[in-house]
């Protein structure tokens, strides 16, 4: 019996996650895996996949940082082609707050997942990093030799110790190849507008707090600090439609499959290269809507960046991918979605 590869993808039910597995069942033949503990989404959002895809996938309901759980589900797949590892805590406020959450669950439930695929030789390991590694660049857009400096926050921090661990088990492992993605910041929703970012707790993503805003779920929305060094004194990013990054993940996957990888582990930026101030970003909403968005001038806030974008060549050269949406259309695809889960 021809049993189909598995990739496991974890943090399957989140934003990022549940997109990714969307283009994994519409683009690819693989068996798709979810594995997630639920703790900032929900079971539901596997119902806005099959409504998508028209596809079921399986899922388990599962803490990562307990590795004998991490091993069972190991052992009852036994064809598994790659991991995709996208659980992770990623609000930097929180992460300020209380350090020991993201700490221990980030930097463990990355090691389990390492140890599970030296045991049961598994080759293929996609990680979510940020572009938060880089820290506060003088030198702009930044690149993947970039140098990294302090990280402005504990999440931050995770994401370039789990870069390290993930090249050093690497290194040590000839059976690991692995990448890291460095995500700028992922907008938007799936254009049939049934699928989107929707955190059970309160968002700390720019762009959800602008449509809950714009629907009433919040009442008004701040922007955290107006005197930055930057065109408009409000901090800047390279924020990038989260089904452009999705399909990276499929070409990322496939690169290691078909061996194109000339060493052990590499790194790639995914954004689009543009840099868009949140007044900006406010102002594409207000556009693509129609509405005016409440919103206050408030503080810098802790862990913030001033501004940031990416150097994307190297990303097109060797995956031969590239963003395709615009700003326009991630605001708009955004506020579809937003309507739709209200």
């Amino acid at each position: 019996m021809n049993i189909k590869p598995t990739v496991i993808v974890t943090g399957g039910a989140g934003y990022i996650g549940s997109h990714t597995i969307i283009e994994l069942l519409e683009k690819t033949d693989y068996n798709v895996v979810s594995l997630d503990n639920y703790s900032n989404s929900s079971k539901e959002t596997y119902l806005n996949i099959k409504k998508i895809t028209s596809k079921e996938i399986d899922f388990h309901d599962i803490d990562l940082c307990n590795q004998a759980s991490v091993f069972e589900i190991f052992e009852k797949y036994t064809n598994i082609i790659g991991v995709i590892h996208f659980a992770a805590f990623k609000a930097v406020p929180e992460s300020v707050s209380n350090p020991y959450k993201y700490y221990f669950n980030n930097i463990n439930s990355e090691l389990n997942l390492l140890q599970a695929c030296l045991k049961y030789n598994v080759s293929n390991f996609i990680f979510s990093s940020s572009c938060s590694v880089y820290g506060n660049i003088n030198s702009l857009p930044v690149n993947e030799q970039t140098p990294f400096n302090k990280a402005e926050s504990p999440y931050a921090y995770t994401k370039q110790v789990g870069e390290e661990i993930l090249k050093d088990y690497s290194k040590a492992n000839s059976l690991l190849q692995s990448i890291a993605l460095r995500y700028f910041n992922p907008v938007g929703a799936h254009l049939s507008g049934l699928n989107g970012e929707n955190p059970i707790n309160k968002p700390s993503s720019l762009v959800p707090i602008i449509t809950q805003t714009a629907s009433g779920r919040l009442s008004e929305m701040s922007v955290w600090g107006a005197d930055y060094k930057t065109r408009d004194g409000s901090c800047i990013r390279d924020y990038i439609h989260v089904s452009d990054i999705a399909i990276a993940h499929i070409d990322a996957l496939q690169y290691l499959i078909d061996k194109k990888q000339r060493s052990n582990f590499n790194v790639f930026n995914l954004g689009t290269g543009n840099g868009v101030s949140v007044f900006e970003a406010i102002s594409s909403f207000e556009k693509v809507s129609g509405i005016k968005l409440n919103y206050k001038i408030g503080p810098r806030r802790l862990g913030d960046v001033e501004a940031i974008y990416s150097d994307t060549s190297f990303t097109e050269k060797e995956l031969g991918w590239k963003a395709k949406f615009s700003l326009d259309e991630m605001m708009e695809s955004a506020w579809k979605w937003e309507q739709n889960c209200k």
